[in-house]
């Protein structure tokens, strides 16, 4: 089979007053990497709603208005290609995630945005490596 062309991930920036949200990704593509909550953007869906929704079921945690931070383009392979649509939100003090898909991430963790552990998952990299400014 040939490939389609790019696909369309939406990676959620969830912010705890200077640390982010991270997970060890396992199961699939970028397993061993340290990601954001996130997934595919599904058909007819905004890049508001797929945030809610895979923060959601990822990590159990309802966010509301999420914003538009920042996209990268990312070519793992000959035949894996991503757009990768970042959202920012912030969350209350008392916030915490729950493992709510084991098979997919070993566990989250709140970590200073300089300090994210690696390997990072590429589009993350790619993010880090980019001119985005979480709080400038």
């Amino acid at each position: 089979m040939s490939p389609v062309g790019p696909k369309v991930g939406v990676g959620v920036l969830l912010f705890k007053g200077e640390n982010v949200l991270v997970g060890k990704r396992k199961g699939s593509h970028g397993s061993g990497t340290f990601a954001l909550p996130g997934g595919h953007l599904e058909l007819g869906e905004s890049f508001e709603q797929c945030a809610i929704r895979e923060v959601l079921e990822e990590t159990g945690v309802e966010i509301r208005d999420p914003v538009f931070a920042y996209a990268t383009n990312t070519v793992f392979n000959a035949t894996t290609h991503y757009v990768t649509v970042f959202m920012r939100v912030d969350v209350e003090p008392g916030v915490e995630a729950k493992l709510m898909e084991p098979d997919k991430c070993e566990g989250w963790m709140w970590v200073p945005w300089d300090s994210i552990p690696e390997p990072m998952f590429e589009p993350l990299q790619a993010l880090k490596e980019s001119r985005y400014q979480p709080f400038g």
